[in-house]
């Protein structure tokens, strides 16, 4: 069995998601089938998390959703990314409701840390920019894995962008 985790962008651009689909499908493919179940554990916060959370149940894997708050959905979750979200909890074979009552620093950086700590990998979509020092963000779980000795994998295709 094989654990990975990710991290990654929210800001996504339109035209990005479909690379990173692309990027991340490939990215698993040799973890499914033969070499055992694939686990993958994600916040399926918007963008990176949600299209690799997809990619694990592609592959046949098992899903792990890390909740970092109670208030997560409800302040976090855009109205239109609901509906994928709760297909994403329903589809989780374990879901991880962290002891914080509000989305914030210590909530986000608890959530990485439950991350890393499960991940024999961590997949980060990211465009390598680094830590803003608000804590808990991809460059954030990143640096934590690297020094935790998980290895990192980092996708970042060719012609991905953030918005804004």
């Amino acid at each position: 069995m094989t654990t990975i985790a990710v991290t990654g962008h929210l800001d996504l651009t339109e035209g990005s998601v479909a690379l990173v689909r692309t990027a991340l499908n490939d990215l698993l493919r040799p973890y499914a089938g033969d070499g055992g179940p694939l686990v993958g554990v994600s916040c399926i916060a918007e963008g990176a998390d949600t299209l690799f959370a997809e990619a694990v149940l592609a592959a046949g894997g098992r899903l792990v959703v890390v909740v970092p708050a109670r208030d997560y959905r409800r302040n976090v979750v855009g109205p239109e990314q609901r509906a994928s979200y709760d297909l994403l909890v329903e589809a989780a074979e374990e879901v991880v409701l962290l002891p914080h009552e509000t989305s914030d620093r210590q909530a986000y950086e608890a959530a990485n840390a439950v991350l890393v700590e499960r991940a024999d990998r961590l997949v980060a979509v990211w465009d390598g920019a680094p830590p803003t020092g608000r804590g808990g963000g991809t460059a954030d779980a990143v640096l934590e894995a690297r020094a935790a000795g998980v290895p990192v994998d980092v996708v970042w295709p060719d012609g991905a962008a953030r918005r804004g």
